[in-house]
């Protein structure tokens, strides 16, 4: 047996913040105590955490490595993108396997344990991406669940691609009600936007900026709406993906607001970034497309404000990143070909630590969206998301004080430019453990391709 002591750290959960010792044995914590309790306990190795918080690891409930899109693939593998998770605290994460059209829901599960087995730094587990909901798929979903594939993602977006329709929505809804199973909704019109994308396109508006322009708020909005209604007819709940406009949270806190089980994400591309990113002179907008694509600047204060309400409850990043040189290049002269998608994995708990230092949240709400809330929503805690006797090891030292610019020269992901290119924050993962195993600390990387586990999820821990 191995223990680990944590000593003089601040313990930072989603409830508490405490003065407190952490011991951990094998890859699980056993014991948190006051140093005066603690005094005589031994242990293999002895970490000194003076002046740092101890946080759980970050739970990523958003993430696409090695996605195929746009007739190219997220240029992050599993091996690359775990390691950048474990780089800025992040100790889980939660990709999507994809069904094809035509195929299974198990193809594709089995596609993507291909993928992750043997690859990964960290913990991971996997949604379910629907692209075709029929009586076979729908069947599936009840093995699934069993198999700990408790979450299933259906798109309004991206016809031909994607997309269902109403009712093929409200079908994985009604299986979702019987099963456990949760619905995740991208929920943008897409039929409505590929109008707009073609009528853009026919006046000569091609460069990326227009991605921001042909998506409209309304049609999220709208979908947001729609995909609410569905749920409540089908008496399921639902998660909303990404949310990003002021008038899609509108619709879901009216809908929360009448106690309906509705639920949805933002990241920190719509807190920090705009459509002024997107409007970058000469082609560098398309370092910023994405879906939903980014909103202009007052969308910002609407969105924190929701994360200070819980009308918006997790912050995921929806990590899928594609290279600037010979990947959004790919939309040189036509917007709508520029792969969607943008890196974030590993900046995400830094970005949010900025976010209490500049007053938009406190501590333990940044733990509460960035931890628990995560992998209460999605099966994992309290294995996950916290710290507490029997939760795995999966903990931060962070510093609080510690300035870093973010930078692509000095990032971890596998892509060639920054979201946050030259921004500096304060805080940074100091000393990161997954279940017990040091895999960063102090500027080296001490982590390997394998440690990383699949994890069995439970269902969603809100609807009990």
């Amino acid at each position: 047996m191995t223990r680990t002591l944590i000593r003089d750290g601040l313990v930072i959960t989603a409830s508490d913040e405490l003065a407190t010792d952490v011991l951990i044995e094998d890859e699980t914590v056993v014991a948190l105590a006051d140093p005066s309790i603690s005094e005589g306990w031994t242990a293999d190795t002895v970490i000194d955490a003076t002046g740092k918080y101890v946080i759980p690891g970050g739970v990523d409930a958003h993430t696409h490595m090695e996605l195929p899109f746009g007739g190219t693939f997220a240029s992050d593998t599993f091996e690359t993108g775990t390691r950048a998770a474990a780089w800025g605290g992040t100790t889980t994460i939660v990709d999507f396997a994809v069904q094809s059209m035509g195929g299974s829901l198990r193809e594709g599960l089995d596609a993507w344990h291909a993928k992750a087995d043997g690859q990964c730094a960290v913990d991971y587990a996997f949604h379910m991406i629907m692209a075709d909901v029929n009586e076979g798929s729908l069947k599936e979903m009840e093995t699934l669940v069993g198999e700990g594939i408790t979450s299933f993602k259906l798109f309004m977006a991206y016809p031909g691609v994607f997309y269902s329709d109403d009712g093929k929505i409200l079908r994985a809804l009604q299986k979702g009600a019987e099963t456990g199973g949760l619905i995740m909704m991208h929920a943008e019109n897409g039929i409505a936007i590929d109008v707009l994308v073609e009528q853009a396109l026919a006046r000569g508006n091609t460069d990326p900026r227009y991605h921001g322009v042909v998506r409209h708020a309304l049609l999220e909005a709208e979908a947001t709406s729609r995909a609410i209604k569905l749920a409540q007819v089908a008496g399921a709940p639902i998660y909303i993906v990404h949310l990003s406009a002021i008038e899609a949270l509108a619709e879901l806190t009216r809908a929360r607001d009448e106690g309906v089980n509705a639920f949805a994400e933002t990241c920190p591309q719509y807190l920090y970034l705009s459509t002024d990113d997107l409007a970058r002179p000469g082609f560098e907008g398309a370092k910023y497309v994405c879906s939903t694509p980014l909103r202009p600047t007052e969308h910002q204060a609407a969105l924190w404000r929701g994360l200070r309400t819980d009308d918006l409850s997790v912050v995921s990043t929806d990590h899928c990143p594609f290279c600037f040189k010979g990947q959004k290049e790919l939309g040189l002269g036509d917007f709508s070909k520029i792969p969607n998608g943008l890196p974030g994995v590993e900046n995400r708990m830094d970005l949010l630590h900025q976010a209490v230092l500049d007053g938009h949240i406190g501590r333990r709400r940044w733990i509460e969206i960035a931890c628990a809330t995560p992998a209460k929503m999605f099966g994992l805690y309290p294995r996950k998301g916290t710290i507490a006797p029997g939760a795995d090891a999966d903990v931060v030292i962070y510093d609080p004080a510690a300035q870093q610019v973010i930078s692509a020269e000095t990032h971890h992901m596998n892509v060639d430019y920054s979201c946050y290119e030259g921004r500096t924050v304060t805080g940074r993962a100091e000393t990161v453990l997954s279940r017990g195993r040091v895999v960063v600390d102090k500027g080296e990387y001490l982590g390997a391709p394998g440690h990383g586990r699949f994890l069995r999820r439970d269902t969603c821990q809100y609807l009990r």
